[in-house]
């Protein structure tokens, strides 16, 4: 955990420093990001499941929500095996996935594996985009940064992949953070 103190006042600028003085105390987690194996897809699910189940409250209905939990969204294994989806997790916790994200190659926008529409088909990188794919957090680890740092993690990986732009599709829920993202 990385802390940071934002003062209204430097010590010494201000007579009665620590009475004028607004402090707030913030701190930031450090996540670490790996390639998504197949021995996490359970928590996947289950970090996915919580994620459209609680963040999406306010975007969607109930019946919006609970059709779309396992069916459009959930692991594409696709992604999961083209080394292409990762999870990160909280520094001094390896072991528990708070996020996860990326992006691919193929022309598949969006979607679980049981998602219809599916396209297997590889881009071009000289001529197409690469799509992001798949952002989500578990609810108690949101607005602490990480939905940008997983962006920037596959942005990056797509890059060094050979691609020079990327698009992609969006909830409701998503479309502060990919804003916040130039997207």
């Amino acid at each position: 955990i990385h802390e940071s103190i934002n003062c209204k006042y430097h010590p010494g600028d201000a007579p009665n420093h620590h009475r004028d003085c607004v402090c707030i105390l913030t701190f930031r987690m450090s996540f670490s990001f790996r390639n998504a194996t197949p021995e996490d897809i359970p928590q996947l699910h289950e970090l996915i499941e919580l994620s459209i189940r609680e963040l999406s409250i306010g975007f969607y209905t109930t019946a919006q929500i609970e059709g779309s939990v396992g069916f459009l969204f959930g692991p594409d294994t696709q992604l999961i095996a083209d080394s292409t989806y990762f999870v990160a997790t909280p520094a001094d916790d390896p072991n528990l996935i708070v996020g996860c994200g990326g992006w691919s190659f193929g022309r598949t926008l969006y979607g679980s594996d049981h998602a219809p529409g599916r396209l297997p088909e590889r881009r071009d990188p000289c001529k197409e985009a690469a799509s992001i794919r798949a952002i989500f957090v578990r609810p108690g680890f949101t607005r602490k940064g990480l939905g940008a740092e997983i962006m920037e993690h596959c942005e990056h990986a797509a890059i060094q992949a050979g691609f020079s732009k990327l698009e992609m599709g969006s909830t409701l829920t998503g479309v502060s953070l990919y804003s916040r993202c130039g997207y």
